[in-house]
């Protein structure tokens, strides 16, 4: 069957070939005349193969996706507000815009020249907008909302231009604009927005984030570059009307006060469980400038890290930040750098001993936290790699974390996926996405979680004698005379990372390998265990994998159950402790040292008991606590600002 075509309208595979003429050209001029899709758009064939597409939204969906009705959708959060102008030029409230109806909303600026980015949003809208309006169930319901951050360019006339290119008046289609840049940041702030402005051409850097808003002003649904399609978007309009006209409201949760927020317990067996994840309608983030940290770290830091050239640009920053919050670098698309290494989470899983791979499977060492990883002359547990750059194909290629079958499998998959292709070529200009630059972007981003200018630090090196407390100076002399643990958590005349780098035996490994117990408990789930007989849980569960430390690395019998020493900063926020997870809290590590470890053939020779009573304890904890930096906070909205799985 051939393509339909009309008078004035271009065949189905529009979206394709404006693609290929849009460089150097305004939206609204490569738009221009050309206003009107194919009716049936919607039942577009796929382009030829030989034919590029830069996003699934331009072609048929390759496999039919589930039924409307056949799921439901959460209230993620409540979509914010903001000042706008419309295209008359009136000011208004983005609320007011809504007027109670389902919405679909896309932040664009009609200068866009990327295919993946505003092109793709207004063509899959326009789409949405015509089929919604022939669904009875839809019909009056839906508003599509375009709204610029670009006020300096996009003015209300240029907007309205604009929008009559793309409607012609068909259906509801609102675009909308700010009085100023000032004006609109908020608002892209609220929504998570990431815009990077170029100062020098004026242009814009951003991440394509669509939203379905449901009439009761809920956020519901975010689409990418990966997953906005329209017919997507319709099932999803549709689930929401049946969920209004079929489901009946049910009543609130009545959720205790002191229950941390978001950490609902109604589908839990006991309420004494707590959750240190935050709640989605916490996670609104702040792009933090990272790069500008690396220059200039903060105080307690070494002035110089470990870097070879210049510093990444804030390019590969944004590129590296995205893919370490996207599911789909795993071999099943469910995990994440960001599942094992949550940013709420001290970087680290403060809620699992060790961490769970690809379909559950075991992973024997702790997540290690990875604040001020850029100062890490040797990484992973047993220290086996020295490059950052280089360390990330262990994860991602191992059978029990990330599981992808190769490393080609892995950079085929991804330069199928979005527009990563265009951005490996913005963040390395005559340069591709291959093995080494995947290692650059993910090394940028995390070179820059730098955090100190700690309590510490501004009482040792910034000249701030009432920067701590008398408990934790008393405790620093504990930590640096009588405990020893100076020793291997070292601290330097002008700066610190609280660690000698080396690996040591302490025993944990000897005696999770060589002194196994029956466990007597089992947890069955959140916050629920089962006391069970001597020998029932193993019998019924998986082996507790062997740890032999660096000796997996080297071989070698002197090297069995050595570890490296862990930084110390931000230790309060990084639990569990040890190689495995094994202790739970820092007075435990303390006890545990204070006995001299376990003894062992091995056991490293700067390891001694010593005594400590119950205010020394106080002290040193109170002295571990002066080392959280004063940007942790900072850090975590930093990587909220990347949605997670985009």
């Amino acid at each position: 069957m051939g393509r339909r075509r009309s008078r004035g309208k271009r065949p189905p595979s529009w979206g394709l070939r404006v693609w290929r003429t849009l460089a150097g050209v305004s939206l609204l001029g490569a738009f221009a005349g050309q206003a009107t899709l194919a009716t049936d758009t919607h039942h577009a064939h796929a382009p030829p193969a030989s034919e590029r597409v830069p996003a699934p939204g331009y072609a048929a969906l390759p496999h039919p996706g589930p039924a409307a009705g056949t799921y439901t959708l959460p209230k993620v959060r409540k979509a914010p507000d903001g000042e706008v102008l419309s295209a008359s030029g009136e000011a208004r409230r983005l609320h007011e815009v809504f007027a109670g109806r389902l919405v679909v909303l896309s932040f664009i600026f009609t200068n866009c020249a990327d295919p993946a980015g505003c092109p793709l949003a207004s063509f899959v809208m326009r789409q949405v907008g015509r089929r919604a309006a022939a669904e009875a169930s839809l019909a009056g319901k839906l508003r599509l909302v375009s709204l610029s951050f670009d006020p300096v360019r996009d003015t209300p006339a240029r907007m309205q231009a604009y929008g009559e290119t793309l409607r012609a008046g068909e259906f509801d289609w609102q675009f909308l604009t700010s009085s100023s840049e000032a004006a609109i940041a908020p608002t892209l702030k609220a929504y998570g927005q990431s815009v990077i402005k170029d100062p020098a051409g004026g242009s814009y850097s951003h991440q394509l984030r669509v939203f379905l808003i449901d009439e009761e002003g809920n956020i519901r649904n975010e689409y990418s570059t990966s997953f906005l399609h329209a017919e997507t978007v319709i099932a999803d309009l549709k689930t929401l009307v049946q969920d209004t006209r079929h489901v009946p409201t049910a009543e609130p949760t009545q959720i205790p006060a002191s229950v941390v927020a978001g950490d609902d317990k109604s589908g839990y067996e006991t309420s004494a469980y707590r959750t240190r994840s935050r709640a989605l309608e916490k996670r609104t983030g702040a792009n933090l400038n990272l790069r500008e940290l690396m220059a200039s770290p903060p105080l307690g830091l070494p002035r110089r890290m470990r870097q070879e050239g210049a510093l990444p640009s804030k390019e590969q920053i944004a590129l590296g930040r995205r893919l370490f919050q996207d599911r789909r670098l795993s071999h099943n698309n469910t995990l994440s750098c960001a599942s094992c290494h949550l940013p709420d989470q001290g970087f680290t899983n403060q809620e699992l001993q060790t961490p769970v791979g690809i379909e559950g499977r075991t992973v024997k060492r702790n997540a290690p936290a990875l604040y001020n990883v850029a100062y890490m002359r040797r990484l992973f547990h047993d220290a086996r790699e020295y490059s950052l750059e280089q360390q990330i194909w262990a994860p991602l290629l191992a059978s029990n974390e990330m599981g992808n079958p190769s490393i080609g499998y892995l950079l085929e998959k991804l330069a199928g996926t979005d527009d990563y292709l265009q951005q490996f070529a913005r963040a390395f200009p005559g340069r591709e996405l291959d093995m080494e630059t995947l290692g650059l972007a993910l090394a940028a981003y995390q070179r820059g979680l730098l955090s100190g200018n700690s309590l510490f630090d501004r009482w040792r090196y910034g000249g701030e004698d009432d920067a701590m407390t008398a408990a934790a100076k008393r405790g620093f002399a504990l930590f640096s005379g009588k405990a020893g643990c100076i020793a291997c958590h070292q601290v330097g005349e002008d700066d610190a990372l609280f660690t000698d780098l080396q690996l040591h035996n302490t025993g944990v490994g000897y005696a999770r390998s060589m002194k196994r117990e029956q466990p007597e408990e089992a947890l069955v789930g959140p916050g629920q265990t089962l006391r069970l007989a001597p020998g029932v849980v193993e019998a019924s569960s998986e082996t507790p994998p062997n740890d032999l430390g660096r000796y997996e690395v080297t071989l070698l019998p002197e090297d069995r159950w050595k570890f490296r020493t862990p930084p110390l900063r931000n230790v309060t926020l990084t639990a569990p402790y040890m190689h495995d997870g094994s202790m739970v809290s820092l007075g435990e590590v303390l006890d545990f040292y204070a006995a001299g470890g376990i003894a062992n053939e091995g056991l490293d020779s700067a390891l001694r008991p010593f005594a400590m009573n119950a205010e020394e304890k106080r002290d040193l904890l109170a002295f571990l606590a002066s080392l959280t930096g004063n940007n942790v906070a900072a850090l975590t909205l930093d990587a909220f600002s990347q949605p997670i799985g985009h």
